[in-house]
């Protein structure tokens, strides 16, 4: 009976061997539709990282089959080993999914907070530009016409003087005793000159004296010439001056001259009347306006640069001779131009360029968003905190004015102008 139901051992060892045939044929079939699957994915062009996940779950499954199969052939040990490796690569096969899900689903990035200009357009005239000196219309050192001693020095350093002031004294009392008896000498000529007991060639050298010595105590006084300010006086009470000696500058401060030079090429837009705008760093932010009112008759033959002169007004006397200062000479004819803050210009050396913000909608979620578009252009004149645009760009098309530096094409942007800086023609800038 017991022969009969336990197989005779010669039948079990071929029992046993079609078992492992037939695991060896199921990992070789597993193996070659692993190869199909590979090649299929490949040829389909498939992410490298699809194929692991494919290759990894087949090769779990062939591991899980062929595990199950050495337990149920008494391979223990063969099949805790397949068993092992059939959890790893399971293990490996859900860090994969992992990995896949993270990199099919976009990161977006935060919207960039920008502040935003429209590009205008303006009517600028064209200008033509130089460095000038200021110089007085009126302006004089005075000076003594005698030698002598300073008796008395009537004005203050720095003060208004007007025409005829008396400035300086030397000592005349030697004079104004001749000028004295000149005048007695004369009144007496005239006495007798109306009784006819001198002749008129007498009373002729009398008042001819008279005013001689008139003249002499005139030369002791040094009188303003003409209105402006005084400097520094270079004299003092009981010195004893020489004859043409300094004594203090006096100047007219409005109007004042402005001195520049332009190019030849420039001579033919110039005329007289022309409107002159001067601008100096001793007073910063204020623009001074003028008339061109005269144009050298020649050429240099050096620099072949036209010498011009501007008038300016200047009643609070802000500006000095011998300050400089940048002229520009403003010319009649205007032309329209686009203007954008220069803040907003990325300049490189491959090209300038500005991020023009527009509105974009995504094709899925139908969420409209801004979005930057970078943009090269070419620019022209700069005036104050404004440049101008020649090519590149329309009017009321809106730019990032500033922050250009950290922007790259493409990106989403915020605009928020509460803490924009507001662009000026002429900025004045606070002093730190």
């Amino acid at each position: 009976m017991h022969d009969l139901v336990k197989p005779s051992t010669p039948e079990r060892e071929q029992k046993v061997a079609r078992r492992k045939l037939r695991s060896w044929i199921y990992i070789a079939a597993a193996v070659l539709f692993l190869i199909v699957v590979v090649v299929a994915l490949k040829a389909l062009g498939t992410a490298i990282l699809i194929l692991l996940i494919v290759v990894v779950t087949l090769l779990a499954i062939l591991f899980g089959v062929t595990a199950v199969n050495r337990f149920r052939s008494s391979g223990t040990t063969a099949g805790a080993v397949f068993a092992v490796l059939c959890l790893f690569l399971a293990v490996v096969d859900v860090k994969l999914l992992q990995f896949f899900k993270m990199s099919s689903s976009p990161m977006v990035m935060p919207a960039t907070t920008v502040t935003s200009a429209v590009v205008k357009e303006e009517d600028w005239a064209p200008t033509l530009t130089a460095v000038g000196s200021v110089s007085a219309v009126q302006g004089a050192i005075l000076s003594t016409d005698l030698a002598g001693t300073v008796a008395e020095v009537k004005f203050q350093n720095g003060a208004i003087a007007k025409k005829g002031d008396v400035l300086v004294k030397l000592v005349a009392s030697q004079e104004e005793a001749d000028l004295e008896l000149a005048r007695n000498d004369m009144a007496r000529a005239r006495d007798l000159a109306a009784r006819k007991v001198i002749s008129k060639a007498e009373i002729d050298a009398a008042e001819s004296k008279f005013k001689q010595k008139e003249g002499v105590v005139a030369k002791k006084e040094v009188r303003a010439p003409f209105d402006g300010q005084l400097g520094i006086r270079q004299v003092n009470v009981g010195q004893m001056i020489k004859e043409g000696q300094q004594v203090v500058a006096l100047t007219a401060l409005d109007p004042l001259y402005v001195d520049f030079a332009l190019p030849q090429q420039d001579l033919a837009k110039l005329s007289n009347d022309l409107e002159v705008r001067v601008l100096s760093d001793a007073i910063p932010g204020r623009e001074f306006k003028g008339k061109l009112t005269a144009i050298n008759s020649m050429v240099d033959s050096v620099t072949r640069n036209v010498t011009l002169q501007a008038t300016l007004e200047n009643p609070d006397h802000a500006l000095h001779p011998g300050m400089f200062g940048k002229i520009e000479v403003v010319l009649p004819e205007k032309h329209k131009t686009l203007v954008v803050p220069g803040s907003a210009i990325s300049y490189a050396p491959f090209g300038d360029s500005v991020f023009v913000i527009e509105k974009k909608k995504d094709p899925k979620t139908g969420k409209e968003s801004q979005t930057i578009r970078q943009q090269f252009v070419r620019i022209g004149e700069a005036r104050g905190d404004f440049v101008s645009i020649t090519d590149g760009l329309k009017g009321g098309e809106t730019l990032v004015s500033t922050g250009v530096f950290k922007l790259r094409n493409g990106m989403t942007v915020t605009i928020n102008n509460e803490l924009a800086p507001k662009p000026q023609l002429n900025p004045k800038p606070v002093d730190s």
